[in-house]
């Protein structure tokens, strides 16, 4: 039994023993001794003997190198019935800076690897240039030479002679700089050396935000080429492929000293424009003239640009609506706009002026100073539609007569010769006539001019003062305005509109509450508890400012300006 349990025994470790060995048969390579920097390299760690191997620990590799990726692969094979294994791991590296750089020994399935030394040195642009690179970036700044806030155009280009299966492309990252996607990436070919490339170009809007000399670092492409040759590129045998940029320096300087000490604008073209205006000449109190104003700059976000507005006006009221900003692409600079639009509502007669708007920039491309300009627009401004002059003409006085008299009195010859029965006739139709006219003039007149005493008009005006109040509680503010309108209306049938209404009225609470009701109503504006303002301004009626003293003076000429005889 001793025997057999010894025979046993030394069996199991005659199994175990060849798996012992292989396991601790590994060791590292590398494809390349030599590499440039931004190129990337493999480390492939092998061990023979196991069918499975634990990932490899690469913190080690961390100071000196970006480790990228890793992929694994297990081949068996059988030579006079002899099975052998073994698993090889492959590691994308690539190397961080120049130098000859330690790849230290690693554990792996259950073995060290021995330490590898790779030297690093730095790109050779010449060799890209010359066409002797297969995958190879360009970098380009323009200008070279900015001010801080001013838009540069940095170009990125990825030579590639080879078939690529994947790829990524890093986005340049600077502190001090601020950069954006100038639209898609563009495809073409080139020729470098004599040698035809497929080209991929990425543009970026590179603004500077400090002055200085500042370097954007180069940027990286890492991916995989196959070689449509090689029957083992259908199985997604890929080989790492990878480069670097050109650091590329900038000199950036302050804002000259002759710029304008407001806003700090450079850019490549600048307009500001004012749009807008009555289609019929003439401006009537209380309508809206509603104003676009449009600032557009090349070379510039939106964000760099000042807000737009308008100063105060005298005899009217400004109300400003949300304003419309963005920024576009146009080739490869960003175009940057502001539109604001304003709603001016006059709220007397006579002269509206908005004065002249400038704005001051610096034209870039000339390198001088220049400023965008509104010319002073000014406007003749109408008392409300259909509401009376503001001053009424001269009427004759009765002392007036005698003049009158001497010019309308027949001449001596006309007396004579028998024709004053005729025009005696005349005269008289025509009076009767005036008298007629005067009569019916009166009585059209008359209801006009005295306030709604019956109980019909009284009806009417609490009829529209409970519309009124209904339309107070809803959110509709062309609505409340109609209907504050129409009961106003029913007590001073000449007012036109809310600017007429507001000018009647002696109450503050009165005219701030018609004021919001404007804003809402030409502005867009937000005006919580507008409804509630309203019913309660209004609840008690109107409270009239004090009528003008009136005059008995008759408003027509007199009749006939001589007595019959």
């Amino acid at each position: 039994m001793k025997l057999r349990a010894l025979i046993f025994l030394w069996c199991g470790l005659a199994c175990l023993w060849p798996l012992a060995s292989l396991a601790a048969d590994v060791q590292a390579t590398l494809d390349r001794n030599r590499v440039e920097l931004g190129e990337t390299v493999t480390l492939n760690l092998r061990a023979n003997g196991s069918g499975m191997a634990a990932a490899p620990d690469l913190s080690a590799l961390s100071h000196d190198f970006a480790v990228l990726g890793s992929s694994s692969n297990t081949s068996v094979s059988i030579i006079n019935g002899q099975r052998s294994a073994q698993v090889t791991v492959g590691v994308a590296l690539r190397p961080l800076h120049t130098g000859t750089l330690r790849i230290p020994a690693l554990s792996f399935a259950g073995g060290t690897t021995a330490p590898l030394d790779l030297d690093v040195t730095q790109a050779d642009n010449g060799a890209a240039a010359a066409g002797q690179k297969d995958v190879f970036l360009e970098a380009t700044v323009d200008p070279a030479k900015a001010y801080v806030g001013q838009q540069l155009v940095y170009t990125v280009r990825l030579f590639f002679a080879t078939d690529l299966t994947s790829g990524s492309l890093e986005d340049p990252q600077v502190t001090g700089v601020d950069f954006r996607r100038l639209g898609g990436e563009i495809n073409y070919q080139a020729e470098r050396g004599g040698r035809r490339y497929n080209v991929i170009e990425r543009r970026y809007a590179a603004t500077p935000q400090r002055e200085g000399r500042v370097q954007i670092p180069s940027v990286a492409f890492q991916g995989e080429s196959v070689n449509m040759a090689n029957p083992d590129a259908f199985f997604g045998n890929g080989t790492p492929v990878s480069a670097a940029s050109p650091a590329v320096d900038i000199d950036v300087s302050p804002a000259p000293a002759q710029a304008a000490k407001g806003a700090w604008l450079p850019a490549r073209a600048l307009t500001l424009t004012l749009d807008g205006g009555p289609a019929h000449g003439d401006l009537h109190v209380g309508e809206p003239l509603n104003l676009v104003m449009n600032l557009q700059a090349t070379g510039l976000p939106y964000e760099a640009l000042p807000a737009l507005s308008l100063p105060a006006l005298q005899g009217a009221t400004v109300y400003p609506d949300k304003p419309v900003n963005g920024t576009k692409v146009d080739g490869q600079w960003l175009v940057g706009q502001r539109q604001q639009s304003f709603a001016v509502v006059p709220n007397r007669a006579g002269t509206l002026t908005i004065p002249e708007t400038t704005l001051t920039w610096w034209n870039v491309a000339e390198n001088h100073a220049e400023t965008a300009r509104i010319p002073a627009h000014t406007y003749t401004v109408l008392p409300g539609a259909g509401a009376p002059a503001s001053s009424a003409p001269s009427v004759p006085q009765a002392n007036a007569a005698p003049d009158a008299a001497a010019a309308v009195q027949p001449s001596a010859s006309v007396v004579e010769g028998g024709w004053w029965r005729t025009l005696a006739l005349i005269s008289f139709g025509l009076w009767l006539l005036s008298l007629l006219a005067w009569f019916l003039w009166r009585r059209r007149a008359k209801p006009a001019s005295v306030v709604p005493s019956t109980n019909d008009a009284k009806g009417s005006a609490a009829r529209l003062r409970a519309a009124f109040l209904a339309q107070a509680r809803g959110s509709d503010a062309a609505a409340q305005a109609r209907a504050l309108l129409d009961w106003a209306r029913a007590e001073r049938p000449s007012l036109q509109n809310l600017g007429e209404l507001a000018a009647a009225l002696s109450a503050t609470q009165q005219r701030e509450a018609i004021e919001a009701l404007q804003r809402k109503r030409y502005a867009g504006a937000d005006e919580p508890g507008l409804g509630d303002r309203l019913a309660a301004a209004f609840k008690d009626g109107f409270v009239w400012q004090s009528p003008p003293e009136a005059t008995d003076a008759s408003p027509l000429p007199p009749l006939y300006p001589f007595k019959l005889r």
